[in-house]
């Protein structure tokens, strides 16, 4: 009998423990903000357009911070810095959440620069298609300067180069829409699709829809692809 309620305690124990456990949909975020002292760390989302903060972390003294956030679909979530005399900093760091343990480092001067983001697929994803894609925005910004410089009389030339900004625009978003067909099992994948100009060939954004995997198309941002197709169409 003994034997028994010892097994019975045993078990008992293992099961507070597991019910103790993170979540499957469970974020675990956790980092430093190199030189912050005193202020708030404000987590942040997108809730029906608008940014709210659905946590809020006091630092003081520790710049070391941690969330817990119930994740049910990967998405672009925000930190926030607010300083001790309320001031908040010009930047936001974006980073996409999900289900797993996020860790983000970074410093309080150079907050969204700096930040090394890690733990999170979907991010990594995305700041391999940032860099693809940067040299794309680099030149844009070139031939956006040319224009600007040419004076009065160069009509021909101004034609020239918007002819070279538009093509270049192109080439940019179709590879975008490369990149998204080749990881069409993240949410990253839609995510991409969503944040190109509105005047993207609907061809591709269907193209891009149909090739993503059942869990994504059920994903938010898989329904939200969906949606603003469905919008382009009408």
């Amino acid at each position: 009998m003994r034997l028994y309620k010892k097994l019975g305690s045993a078990l008992l124990i293992l099961v507070i423990l597991a019910s103790c456990g993170p979540s499957e949909n469970e974020m675990t975020l956790t980092g430093n903000v190199a030189g912050l002292k005193k202020g708030t760390l404000l987590l942040q989302k997108i809730e029906d357009t608008l940014l709210v903060s659905v946590d809020s972390v006091k630092v003081l003294g520790d710049s070391h911070f941690s969330f817990s956030e119930s994740i049910l679909s990967p998405e672009i979530y925000y930190l926030y810095v607010r300083l001790e005399n309320g001031t908040l900093l010009d930047t936001r760091l974006p980073f996409f959440a999900e289900a797993a343990p996020i860790n983000i480092e970074t410093t309080l001067n150079n907050f969204a620069v700096d930040a090394v983001i890690t733990g999170s697929t979907n991010q990594t994803l995305l700041d391999e298609y940032i860099a693809i894609t940067r040299r794309y925005s680099n030149k844009n910004l070139e031939y956006i300067e040319q224009i600007f410089k040419a004076g009065q009389g160069q009509d021909s030339l101004k034609t020239a180069l918007e002819k070279k900004k538009m093509r270049l625009m192109q080439s940019k978003y179709l590879a975008s829409v490369n990149y998204s067909l080749q990881h069409n099992d993240k949410e990253v994948a839609p995510y991409i699709m969503l944040s190109q100009p509105y005047e993207g060939n609907i061809k591709y954004l269907d193209t891009v829809y149909n090739t993503l995997t059942k869990r994504i198309k059920a994903s938010s941002y898989g329904k939200k692809l969906n949606d603003y197709i469905k919008l382009r169409k009408e």
